[in-house]
């Protein structure tokens, strides 16, 4: 069982990283450091999405080599996760949520281009993503025993809205996102989502609430907290994916949807 884990801000290594191999590979949209390791039976083959000591903001994250570089390296799926803002609010700060359902319409990556693997016309692998859940039922299912086991309480399905970093959001935009039924907001999971669907591997996300985005609350969660929250993230994410990949050893693991080929 060989298993992806994309981690971002708050979570750079994963326990026994120091006991892992560093290895560097080469895609057609560049290079990415890759770390692999053994957590519960099961390979791991872990990406920081913004680098040790975050050299890479939002905008940086190079979605399209993660995912292909992963894909190249075999990973039977791709458990990842993100601290989020929670805009629903009666999402607890320091609680998790396993998303089901997104919200990216600009289906854009940081540079303006479209949010595909399909760059050339004629491309024999080229074709529409057709899903009704974005997320992948097996992985989601192994992060919730996961985060049980771990005793920490998640919400079982909710809506991740992408937002384009770096900056945080206005409460404008917020309201229009919470009319669209969005749970909680990051600036990195959308483009893995798609990128992930179509390059066939089952992918999950996996939230943890730091603050209340602009305007949820009638008072801004302190950026004290919210850098506190940051900081107890990576101890939490570490417990759940530990416990959840037994689990996902034992799944059925299928991409959501179908690639619509023309040839």
């Amino acid at each position: 069982m060989r298993v992806g884990v994309l981690t971002g801000t708050g979570t750079y290594t994963l326990p026994g990283a120091g006991e892992g191999s560093l290895e560097k590979v080469i895609t057609v949209h560049g290079d990415v450091p890759v770390t692999r390791l053994e957590l519960g039976g099961v390979e791991i083959l872990h990406i920081s999405r913004h680098g040790e000591g975050h050299t890479r903001l939002s905008n940086h994250v190079a979605h399209r080599a993660n995912i292909l570089a992963l894909q190249q390296l075999g990973v039977d799926a791709i458990a990842a996760v993100t601290v989020c803002g929670a805009v629903d609010p009666s999402v607890s700060l320091g609680s998790l949520i396993v998303f089901d359902d997104l919200h990216f319409l600009v289906n854009r990556l940081a540079d303006g281009t479209v949010c595909t693997l399909y760059d050339e016309p004629g491309d024999p692998l080229r074709g529409h993503w057709i899903y009704e859940r974005p997320f992948a039922d097996g992985v989601r299912a192994a992060l919730l025993a996961g985060a049980r086991e771990a005793g920490v309480p998640a919400r079982d399905g909710g809506c991740y809205g992408h937002v384009d970093g770096p900056r945080f959001n206005t409460r404008a935009e917020i309201r229009s996102l919470a009319a669209a039924g969005v749970t909680a907001v990051s600036q990195t999971a959308g483009p893995e989502t798609v990128l992930a669907g179509e390059a066939e591997i089952p992918y999950g996300l996996l939230g943890y609430a730091t603050d209340y985005a602009n305007g949820v609350k009638e008072e801004a969660t302190p950026v004290e907290e919210l850098l506190r929250l940051i900081g107890a993230s990576g101890e939490l994410f570490n417990s759940v994916l530990a416990h959840a990949l037994p689990w996902l050893a034992e799944a059925e693991l299928r991409p959501p949807g179908v690639i619509y080929r023309f040839e």
